[in-house]
């Protein structure tokens, strides 16, 4: 993000004390969150992976990529149109870091199994997501709309406009990895 907007030479669409909001919140509301997770349906009908495979595989690196590019899209590309419509600095930069708050979490969803949705996993069988989920938004509300965590962050209240594009780019990022997800079980490499 912050590369992105020095080749564009723009304002950084992220401070760095904003990404260190992202990172922690969503490394502890979110990520701990999976190491509760239950195990897939059919793990053990499943051939075990080779021990000298790498575990982040070429696959994961691309999925990685995949879900870097739309954030990076997402959040730079709204952080663009709050400034064409002439909205705050301050009020543009809380739209991104939403976007990357709510774009890791809709992606958290789709992090709960490698190869399965959500639904076929169970959306109630991980009790913890659910509360770390709840606990981010709790907490993502304190930034947006909180005056001392405004202050601190510099962020800024937003308005139902943007809460709507929120919410369809991290829609976007759910939708293209679960067909991502799908086509791999379709005609992807099985095991």
């Amino acid at each position: 993000m912050i590369t992105a907007a020095v080749f564009a030479n723009v304002a950084l669409p992220i401070t760095p004390l904003q990404i260190l909001w992202i990172n922690m919140t969503t490394a502890v509301l979110l990520g701990l969150m999976l190491a509760f997770e239950p195990k897939e349906p059919g793990l053990m009908q499943r051939q075990p992976r080779n021990p000298e495979q790498p575990i982040l595989t070429r696959h994961l690196l691309l999925r990685i990529c995949l879900v870097g590019v739309l954030l990076l899209a997402g959040a730079f590309g709204l952080f663009e149109w709050e400034l064409m419509h002439q909205e705050t600095l301050a009020k543009a930069r809380t739209v991104s870091v939403n976007v990357f708050v709510f774009g890791e979490l809709f992606y958290l969803f789709n992090c709960r199994s490698l190869r399965y949705s959500m639904f076929k996993v169970g959306v109630f069988s991980n009790p913890w997501v659910l509360v770390g989920v709840s606990a981010m938004i709790a907490l993502q509300m304190l930034f947006t709309y909180w005056p001392p965590m405004q202050n601190l962050f510099g962020s800024a209240a937003i308005g139902q406009d943007e809460w709507l594009l929120i919410l369809a780019v991290s829609l976007v990022i759910y939708a293209v990895v679960g067909l991502e997800k799908l086509l791999l079980r379709r005609f992807g490499r099985r095991g």
